[in-house]
């Protein structure tokens, strides 16, 4: 009687050995397809992680950990090595592919971040301080936000970033961030501050994004020539249309296609391409490549009238 006492497990170590093995049994399915990268290039050399997410050895990682380099070396938990060279990289959402000479590592299952909610067990797979093979738990402890990304003159935000309190460390960047089924459900993107890490998710926008650098090596974007601001709706048209904000226009480019459609200064953008729009992010949603002469409907607000124009955004060109 006393042995079965002693035994017994509260209920405390019950739900504390139920996480373990959570995060044991996600860190032995990433943990093969996560490799150290080693880069050199015109600005020096450079480290990261990357993730394995082919099954002809195609990696997934971070742009800032390729920034200015084409290849490097991938070194793997057990021991294999090889050669990588830079597929593509996209610095306006931090992503980039890499081609290893052969495929050494089990692509690891993409998941769908917009699955995830705040609370939810997440797992860092990465190489931090140059520690191959790390791995840390934690919650994903904020959604939705926003990541600011340059390339050139061009800079967008990086949408419903993953904020997460697993402890993320310089090398982290470009590693996976795995859900509790471990599927890779973000890209380790950045240190925000103590305890907060940030990682760019994996879904249907990210997805597309991917597959471009894939297939050509870099990502079609669109462009409508408009900047703005958000702005409150008057409340006779908030009550229309159950909209608070809108997007007013404060710049169009002459000649752009927002300026041949008719958009003029002081218009408020309400919806484009059916979708709602209230902030800046809410129209860069929409600038990816199938929008590129694509006829894109939206409705504004000017003196007081919706009215309804009708814009064909161009392909942005890419930053010299």
């Amino acid at each position: 009687m006393d042995a079965e006492k002693n035994t017994a497990q509260t209920p405390d170590q019950e739900i504390l050995d139920s996480y373990s093995s959570t995060v044991t049994a996600v860190a032995e399915t990433v943990l093969p397809s996560v490799a150290a990268l080693t880069l050199r290039g015109p600005r020096g050399s450079g480290s990261g992680s990357g993730v394995v997410f082919t099954p002809d050895g195609l990696l997934l990682t971070s742009a800032h950990v390729v920034d200015g380099a084409d290849r490097g070396r991938a070194a793997f938990g057990d021991g294999s090595e090889a050669a990588f060279a830079v597929v593509g990289a996209d610095p306006l959402s931090d992503l980039a592919v890499l081609r290893t000479e052969r495929d050494l590592a089990p692509p690891v299952s993409l998941g769908d971040a917009d699955t995830l909610t705040v609370g939810r067990l997440v797992v860092a797979v990465g190489n931090p301080f140059g520690l191959s093979g790390s791995v840390t738990a934690g919650i994903v402890s904020g959604l939705g936000r926003s990541l600011p990304a340059r390339e050139g003159r061009h800079v967008r935000l990086i949408d419903d970033v993953i904020q997460t309190d697993a402890a993320l460390n310089p090398g982290n960047s470009g590693g996976a961030l795995a859900d509790s089924r471990g599927r890779v459900v973000g890209v380790n993107t950045a240190v925000a501050g103590y305890g907060l890490g940030l990682a760019v998710p994996i879904n249907s926008t990210t997805r597309g994004i991917i597959a471009d650098l894939v297939s050509r090596g870099r990502v079609r974007r669109a462009w409508l020539g408009v900047a703005g601001v958000p702005a409150p709706l008057p409340p006779e048209i908030a009550g229309r249309t159950g909209r608070t904000r809108g997007l007013r226009v404060v710049e169009v480019v002459p000649g752009s296609p927002a300026g041949v459609a008719g958009i003029h200064l002081g218009d408020v953008v309400l919806h484009a391409a059916g979708h709602p729009v209230q902030d800046g992010q809410g129209l860069q949603r929409l600038m990816l490549g199938t929008a590129i002469g694509s006829r894109m409907p939206i409705t504004v607000l000017r003196k007081g009238a919706l009215v309804d124009v009708v814009a064909v955004p161009e392909e942005l060109a890419p930053a010299r």
